[in-house]
């Protein structure tokens, strides 16, 4: 429950600090993030964009070789110091390349040369490393989806997937011609063409038969090569010495509990599910008995799940609800999946480091990975931790003779406005890890609160440590206000409490700002014009119930755009009680580049208004985003540009002093403007993570013992990484 009581004036100083505690076993971080747009060869044209699809690396362990489908080519990366790649080539390739594996001094390239969906066609390109060309090609007759090499050397394994068209009779298969596995040798270190032959994986499938659509395929020790055939909820062991299936089975289906089914806006794992076929795309080996399938979906099915089978079908682990919980637990679930397969595992990869086997699972949808420990025949699985990996991680790469973790991202928003595909590096070392910043507990169900897109933050005046938090639209039909515990680190949401009107949820709230009150909390819900939304203010109780809607004055509410609140505070107490609010950006009314602070008096309910000068942006929009009342008469803000990533430019503190400052009456025509003083650029400490700016640093507060907070929105992991950023900025000291 909020207190009151305020922090006494404060010397505006921030001190960067961070509590470390004692080390522990060893963890992943990230250590670097390489833009793939940085890889393009002279005269390259990005304008439809560049991705990082499935990687692979040099033997050596120097050098990472990704496919870019969407620039026909592959790209090299120098990780020679994987704290600092550097861009290392492009080549060109004769169609769109699909995946890649290195052996010896060659990259093997799955490329689909089709020209539709009827007419399959690719080859098996050979790339030079050192050289950096193709000087080989072999035809595979159809549309290569997934590489894999033996660890042997002596056999190349290709998927020929021949994928449906999804136009066509909505998709329904059978669609001909049929998958197949291609199985070429390899001699003196390259695959010999003339040796090709196919695995015939017709008639197996119960889904289909005469239509396998292989995905996904990976070979063990004994030179036999799983194979997922995703569309046919199916999997073949085959022999590729002889090139025939010695096993196949259904991937069979999955009951699930404690899931949400639902797209409506709220994270609720409340649901069950039944009989849903688990439709694998990515598979890896454990050994030369067991293998793990990331449950994907794509056709019927999709299980949310990950599973680890025996090469005789039995099944040795599902995951069922777990991987997705441990999504919510930090803050990356995609609640607009949620009515179709939630957070979609779909990438695997397996690396033993020193003694332990790891399994690493990727959410495309969540982007994520999570990282488990294998341990071993008929056991479960453990949790260990979980990577944030970029907008859409695709392909996964352990590199465990270098203690290095690789993930590509397949996502490219940049001819949107948005964030290219990156190349995400981790490395395993001592504890802590770095992220999440902050997570959830479980709420009284039992099950993790759910949470995402947190947008204001507020401190417990007299409880040091102790926040809360609202989210925004992005969770509209489930506004909440959350309570967060800073003493521990990660920081942990130990509750949340529903905004509510007349016992119901109101659909018209985009709750981007909270602040104490006596008696609960002001909240701060923008508006939209063009939605039918207006810009209020919001007493609540502590348990969530509106108290009291307060309009802006008719004056100012005629000119608001689609920028509105962004911020509340409270400044004085009793009589003297001020609520300040921060307007995002200039309205109709406003002279460029100047926003509004209102003030609201709740003693006598009177509104005053002043202006604030915004820094000037050379491409995109510069608004605030925050404002954080310091003592009586300092006020904190977040001014920051739209930008993200190497075009962020602007992403600040700022301070302004209201001594002598008397707000105007609303509708004046004589508005003072406030001075500002810049106070810290928060760019290095969006750098820190060692990922790329993100857009929105939303929340800031100072706790009852002066300790400074900051807390990024991740957007509701909507064409966002999901990451949330909780930052410890240090101590604003006297």
């Amino acid at each position: 429950m909020p207190t009151t009581g305020k922090a006494g004036s404060f010397l505006v100083m921030l001190l960067a600090t961070a509590a470390m505690p004692a080390a522990a076993e060893q963890v992943f971080n990230r250590i670097a993030t390489f833009p793939v747009a940085a890889n393009l060869p002279d005269g390259a044209d990005a304008s439809g964009g560049t991705v990082s699809e499935i990687i692979s690396v040099s033997e050596d362990g120097n050098t990472l070789i990704y496919t870019d489908a969407l620039q026909q080519g592959l790209g090299f990366v120098d990780i020679t110091d994987p704290a600092a790649p550097r861009p290392a080539g492009f080549v060109r390739l004769a169609g769109d390349p699909t995946s890649v594996k290195v052996v010896g001094n060659r990259a093997l390239v799955g490329v689909v040369t089709s020209v539709d969906y009827e007419h399959p066609s690719g080859h098996l390109a050979v790339v030079d490393i050192a050289r950096r060309n193709v000087e080989l090609r072999c035809d595979l007759a159809g549309q290569p989806d997934s590489v894999a090499t033996s660890p042997d050397r002596t056999f190349v394994a290709v998927a020929i997937e021949n994928e449906r068209d999804e136009d066509v009779n909505d998709g329904e298969i059978p669609q001909l011609p049929a998958g197949t596995l291609a199985i070429l040798r390899m001699k003196d270190g390259v695959p010999d063409c003339s040796s090709l032959r196919n695995a015939d994986l017709t008639g197996l499938a119960a889904v289909a038969a005469d239509d396998p659509e292989p995905e996904f395929v990976d070979i063990n020790d004994a030179n036999e090569a799983v194979v997922t055939l995703q569309e046919n909820n199916h999997i073949a062991v085959v022999d590729l010495a002889s090139a025939k299936v010695t096993a196949h089975f259904s991937a069979g289906t999955v009951d699930l509990d404690q899931v949400d089914t639902e797209d409506d806006g709220a994270i609720l794992p409340v649901d069950s599910i039944r009989n849903v076929a688990r439709e694998p795309d990515a598979v890896a080996w454990l050994d030369d008995t067991r293998f793990v399938t990331a449950d994907e979906g794509d056709y019927k099915g999709g299980s949310r799940t990950f599973t680890i089978f025996r090469k005789d079908g039995t099944v040795e682990f599902s995951s069922g609800a777990a991987f997705e919980h441990e999504v919510i637990r930090v803050g990356h679930y995609p609640e607009g999946r949620s009515d179709n397969k939630g957070v979609e595992p779909e990438g695997i990869a397996v690396g033993r480091y020193g003694d332990d086997r790891l399994i690493f699972v990727g959410s495309e949808r969540a982007s994520v990975v999570g990282v488990y420990r294998d341990n071993g025949p008929g056991q479960a699985p453990e949790f260990l931790q979980m990577l944030a990996a970029g907008i859409g991680p695709e392909g996964l790469l352990a590199i465990p003779e270098r203690d290095l973790f690789v993930v590509a991202n397949e996502e490219d928003l940049s001819p949107d406005g948005g964030v290219g595909a990156h190349v995400m590096i981790f490395a395993r070392e001592e504890g802590p890890a770095a992220y999440p910043t902050i997570v959830s507990a479980n709420g009284a169900d039992g099950l993790p609160i759910g949470w995402g897109a947190l947008s204001g933050l507020a401190a417990d005046a007299e409880e040091p440590g102790r926040l809360y938090a609202v989210t925004d639209s992005a969770y509209g039909s489930a506004p909440r206000i959350l309570t967060i515990d800073a003493t521990q680190t990660p920081a942990v949401i130990t509750s949340a409490v529903t905004v509510t009107r007349n016992g119901e949820t109101p659909r018209d709230l985009d709750l981007e700002g909270i602040a104490v009150a006596g008696d609960g909390f002001w909240l701060a819900t923008e508006g939209d014009p063009e939605e039918g939304m207006t810009n209020r203010l919001l007493r609540v109780s502590t348990d969530g119930t509106i108290l009291e809607e307060i309009p802006l004055p008719a004056e100012i509410a005629a000119h608001a755009t689609a920028s509105g609140l962004e911020g509340v505070t409270v400044a004085g107490s009793s009589a003297s009680e001020t609520v300040w609010l921060a307007v995002q950006r200039e309205w109709g009314d406003d002279p460029k580049g100047m926003t509004k602070l209102l003030s609201y008096s709740p003693a006598d309910r009177t509104w005053g208004v002043v202006h604030y000068p915004l820094t000037r942006a050379d491409k995109g929009w510069v608004g605030l985003s925050e404002i954080t009342a310091v003592g009586d008469d300092r006020l904190i803000l977040i001014e920051r540009d739209n930008r993200i990533g190497g075009a962020a430019r602007l992403k600040t503190l700022t301070e302004v002093s209201l001594t002598d400052v008397v707000p105007a009456v609303p509708g004046s025509a004589d508005i003072p403007v406030v001075e500002k003083r810049v106070l810290r650029d928060l760019i290095p400490d969006l750098l820190a993570p060692r990922g790329y700016v993100v857009d929105k640093p939303e929340g800031f507060a100072v706790d009852a013992a002066g300790d400074a907070y900051l807390v990024t929105d991740n957007d509701g992991v909507d064409d966002s990484s999901g990451e949330t950023h909780f930052i410890r900025l240090g101590r604003l000291a006297d």
